[in-house]
């Protein structure tokens, strides 16, 4: 971190940790559990990246989307994709005005122009209009009638999906998927749990949420954990698990090999890159260890690999062969 002094990093990075744990302590006040899906959602939207929530019906996915919205001093917008849902209905498109005296086009936004859009149960649309987003999620722009429009920043897709129910959903291709920067699977809460969102939800009043960060805020972070330097060793040792991931690599383990057809794209190594910088500032480091590299993988990999028929046949979770991998590459 040359650029700035000694005293003012400190400073930037005691600023950074207090923003991340103000947000985390407003979404807690509605949100029950949930503390690593929390946690992985804010370090994404930190770096720019978008988020797949996967979870059966009620495990409070949308409430969580919403909370942040909440919680973040940013436009918000939700799209409930359905089968007949067009892509016009999310990018927008031209419509015919009278302007002195005459008629011309002129282009009306769509919600997608936002700064945060919940893309709510993404598969059920159909292949042509979840294909709109592809552009703005990489680009952060929209073209629309040969003409480019830019979205304000930041910018964040936050979409969501049921595992198990597939009449009338569309599976996300690799392409689309390869553009979201981590996939959370979210999970059933204890008993414990369980309780403490019947006495918060049950009540006459539900907690009050309020902003306590701006978009300029997030800007300032994912500007900052671009700085935390990264040694050859350690990035060397991230290369090797994201190659690793391929059947045909030297270091890929025998579950790679055995129920893996294909694996991470270079976006899998940049996301964990820039996730690894974001954990280690909340630990209070200026460095990339390699415990970040191992903590990030999996929410950043288990989307990108491709499992065999073998994999698919015999059920096995990706998560299950990136520990796998991360336990035997050195």
């Amino acid at each position: 971190m040359s650029s700035a002094t000694e005293s003012d990093t400190e400073k930037a990075v005691a600023q950074f940790r207090e923003n991340f744990e103000n947000l985390r302590a407003e979404i807690g006040k509605f949100i029950v559990g949930q503390e690593q899906i929390i946690e992985d959602v804010l370090i994404a939207i930190i770096c720019g990246g978008h988020v797949l929530l996967e979870g059966v019906p009620g495990l409070g996915k949308t409430a969580l989307v919403n909370t942040i919205a909440q919680a973040v001093d940013l436009k918000f917008r939700r799209v409930q994709f359905t089968p007949d849902l067009l892509p016009a209905d999310i990018t927008g498109t031209q419509i015919l005005v009278e302007k002195g005296g005459e008629k011309v086009f002129q282009f009306q936004e769509g919600p997608i122009f936002s700064n945060i859009l919940l893309a709510d149960e993404i598969n059920r649309a159909t292949p042509k209009t979840q294909s709109a987003l592809l552009e703005t999620m990489q680009e952060k722009s929209v073209t629309v009638a040969g003409k480019t429009h830019k979205l304000d920043l930041p910018f964040f897709v936050l979409a969501t999906q049921n595992p198990i129910e597939q009449d009338g959903t569309y599976p996300l291709p690799e392409a689309q998927l390869d553009r979201f920067f981590f996939k959370l699977y979210v999970e059933v809460p204890s008993h414990d749990e369980f309780s403490r969102i019947l006495d918060r939800t049950g009540g006459l009043e539900s907690p009050k949420i309020s902003p306590v960060i701006a978009g300029d805020d997030i800007l300032k972070m994912g500007d900052l954990r671009k700085e935390v330097p990264i040694d050859k060793a350690v990035q060397d040792y991230l290369v090797k698990i994201v190659l690793a991931t391929h059947p045909e690599n030297e270091n890929a383990s025998l579950k790679i090999k055995q129920y893996v057809r294909n694996g991470s794209s270079p976006r899998g190594a940049q996301s964990i890159l820039a996730a690894s910088r974001v954990c280690a500032l909340l630990d209070g480091r200026y460095h990339v260890a390699r415990e970040d590299i191992d903590r990030m993988a999996i929410p950043a990999l288990r989307h990108r690999l491709i499992m065999s028929f073998e994999g698919e046949a015999e059920g096995i979770r990706p998560d299950e062969v990136l520990a796998d991998l991360i336990n035997n590459v050195s």
